[in-house]
């Protein structure tokens, strides 16, 4: 990357501050672009789930890693939980999607409480795992909330043999197209898939066009891949050791202020494990702390101190960095040792992870911007006009710390630790109706990333990060890229 006319910052910069400039091109379609991390960690989209508790569960990293991403499950999650979690991810098909399931004598309270799980907007109601019928909103609408299911869904049911589906995805896009258009040809949305007259999940359009454009993230055996978190407290080696036996993907040693001597004796405990898979570590800001984290151990840096949605940090400590300025220095320090950075937080925009890649970040970590997905842990909840949300808090939170400290000494030093709060405990992270689910946003993402790398003349993310030309604007030229969705 460098800036355009030789442009020297006489300022650190934000997402905000900085615009891309377009360069001669050779690059004729934007599906010729690969956006493949190099960072180790297997992932084909350089997108990363945040850690926190409100966003990155079992469904939203099964739905992210069939699309190229990996999710990162939270240090606060029991190891038994983790290693549960891991399981049916890795169990999941990295084609057909798993579907909200209810059974016929179930009540309509128990769908409507259940649609808001998955994006796909039904139900499947299923007799000893066999698919009987179909239960979608519609069905529901002015119908007693304790009626039975069966006495609503719908029983023609468009079908697909696993057997044929399989046979479509040795065949590629031609076979997908044969699927879809059969689809299209019934007015379906989706195709019940079922391996046995046993139901194996569902295939929506939707999935198909996406099947044709992303490639999972898979392991050596081909399951989705999946990560997690581990503390700097506590025994972290035995962690450690526990997390790589549940079978995740990618560890991440994480703290708040990752530069730090507690830091570096965690990294010093993961280590002594051994792992073979790609071990991250902060937050960090600075070159120096990628330096000392290098040193002693760390693959990848994640790096980002204070821009997150949910994060109180920089205005209760001024501690932190604008996060163009921190993730540039620190993926130039991290490329001459060899290693990779993770821009974590202030993406509000597909630009902003344009910008973060150009920078030189190997993938960028989204997290309130995914919570106000169907795919996130929380429950669907109505503002009263119709809105829909999720609740999303921030890690270093009251609430967070509190259920991160609840086995951990006394009442009087746990009533002490929650005192120290930098982030928001709740915050309604609103559904957009036009994309509700993870996907729609990673589709709108990659889509936008994917132009970026045209118009830098890029075919890779790596291509990308050393073509690119960086520019900087006022806030009324910011202002000026905004859409103007009403007459002046």
């Amino acid at each position: 990357m460098r800036f355009l006319n030789n442009q020297q910052p006489v300022t650190d910069l934000t997402y905000g501050d900085v615009f891309l400039v377009p360069s001669a091109s050779d690059v004729t379609s934007r599906f010729d672009v690969d956006l493949a991390s190099g960072d180790g960690t297997g992932t084909t989209i350089p997108l990363v789930v945040a850690n926190m508790t409100a966003v990155a569960g079992r469904r939203m990293a099964e739905t992210v890693a069939r699309r190229g991403g990996m999710a990162i499950i939270p240090q606060d999650i029991p190891v038994d939980i983790v290693a549960s979690v891991v399981q049916r991810v890795k169990a999941r098909d990295t084609v057909v999607e798993t579907p909200v399931t209810v059974a016929p004598h179930e009540t309509i309270s128990t769908v409507l409480a259940l649609l808001g799980k998955r994006a796909h907007g039904a139900a499947v109601v299923v007799r000893d795992n066999a698919p009987v019928g179909l239960v979608t909103q519609a069905h529901c609408a002015g119908v007693d909330r304790w009626t039975q299911v069966e006495r609503v869904m719908a029983t023609d049911i468009p079908l697909l043999d696993a057997a044929v589906l399989d046979a479509a995805v040795a065949r590629g896009a031609s076979g997908f197209a044969e699927i879809y258009e059969n689809l299209l040809a019934q007015h379906a949305d989706f195709a019940i898939v079922v391996r046995q007259g046993q139901l194996a999940g569902i295939l929506t359009r939707k999935g198909i066009v996406r099947s044709t454009v992303y490639s999972p993230a898979v392991d050596a055996q081909g399951r989705l891949r999946i990560g997690a978190a581990v503390g700097i407290n506590g025994d972290v080696a035995a962690k450690t050791r526990e997390l790589l036996d549940a079978g995740v993907d990618t560890l991440v040693v994480d703290t708040a202020h990752g530069h730090q001597k507690s830091m570096l004796r965690a990294l010093d405990a993961v280590r002594s494990v051994t792992p073979d898979v790609p071990v991250v570590a902060g937050n960090l800001v600075t070159a120096d702390g990628v330096r000392d984290l290098v040193a002693a151990g760390a693959d990848i840096l994640k790096v980002g101190v204070g821009p997150g949605a949910m994060c109180t940090t920089r205005m209760m400590t001024a501690v932190g960095r604008p996060q163009f300025s921190a993730v540039y220095e620190c993926a130039q320090e991290a490329g001459n040792l060899g290693k990779h950075v993770w821009a974590d937080g202030g993406v509000r925009h597909p630009r902003d992870v344009a910008l973060a890649l150009a920078a030189g970040a190997s993938q960028v970590m989204i997290g309130s911007w995914f919570a106000g997905t169907f795919e996130s842990p929380g429950d669907l909840h109505d503002d009263g006009t119709g809105r829909l949300y999720k609740e999303s808090f921030g890690m270093a939170s009251a609430r967070a710390v509190a259920a991160r400290t609840a086995g951990q000494g006394n009442s009087l030093d746990r009533a002490r630790k929650a005192m120290y709060e930098e982030g928001i405990s709740t915050g309604r992270m609103f559904l957009d109706p036009a994309r509700p689910g993870v996907e729609d946003l990673i589709d709108q993402i990659t889509s936008g990333l994917r132009s970026a790398c045209t118009y830098a003349g890029a075919r890779t993310l790596a291509q990308f990060a050393d073509r690119a030309v960086v520019g900087l604007q006022s806030a009324a030229g910011y202002a000026e890229g905004m859409p103007v969705p009403t007459s002046w």
